[in-house]
């Protein structure tokens, strides 16, 4: 299979067309070979619009929202990252091409070494292992927290490591109630933006907790 046509047809039909406009983006997309993060059964589907399951209940975002929420992000070659559920390493190989450093977190330790063998060769990603929803204080503050998945909450642990100014990406609810949400660390709090509605897999860790009905 030709996958460099098949990634150039890739952006240009389900990227380009859901207005994705960043060219940074966009070449992101056309470098990161996207058929070397799945196994030899997935290769043939590697960029068709779908999620690609890389270890059960885990799975490579679409090609689509995936764009539209880097696009949000507005990542540039000065930024620190935080991504939250970095799988086996190919979101954090886009956000590699877009900023200026990335701590990749992920809880599941077989995926987090196959993400460090996906990124040998990407200087600026640092692979680390643990709870998700403690994000990573040691490397804190970034610039943006890219949450990898749907999620029901988001702790303060997170927004805490944000610069004053720094901005986290995510999706928030279940199925199709779910939308992309921006928002940006401002004196010690947080606002708050919907941008798109935005129907993704979720992130495990990042349930709402049951509440009691009286």
């Amino acid at each position: 299979m030709d996958f460099s046509a098949l990634r150039s047809k890739m952006v240009d039909n389900q990227i380009r067309t859901t207005d994705v406009t960043s060219h940074s983006v966009l070449n992101a997309f056309l470098d990161v070979e996207r058929d070397s993060f799945v196994g030899d059964r997935l290769k043939p589907l590697a960029y068709i619009d779908t999620d690609l399951e890389i270890a059960p209940g885990r799975y490579i975002m679409s090609p689509s929202p995936l764009a539209k929420l880097l696009q949000l992000a507005e990542i540039d070659k000065d930024c620190s990252v935080l991504e939250i559920g970095a799988g086996n390493g190919y979101v954090s190989a886009l956000l590699s091409e877009l900023s200026a450093s990335v701590v990749a977190l992920e809880s599941d330790a077989a995926l987090a070494d196959a993400a460090r063998a996906n990124l040998a060769t990407r200087s600026n990603v640092k692979v680390v292992t643990g709870s998700l929803p403690a994000g990573y204080a040691a490397a804190a503050p970034y610039d943006v927290i890219f949450v990898n998945g749907s999620v029901e909450t988001l702790p303060d642990s997170l927004f805490s490591q944000l610069k004053d100014g720094g901005r986290l990406v995510a999706v928030m609810g279940t199925g199709l109630s779910s939308g992309a949400r921006l928002y940006i660390r401002e004196n010690g709090s947080q606002s708050e933006r919907f941008a798109f509605n935005a129907s993704v897999r979720p992130l495990p860790g990042f349930e709402a907790k049951p509440e009691f009905v009286f």
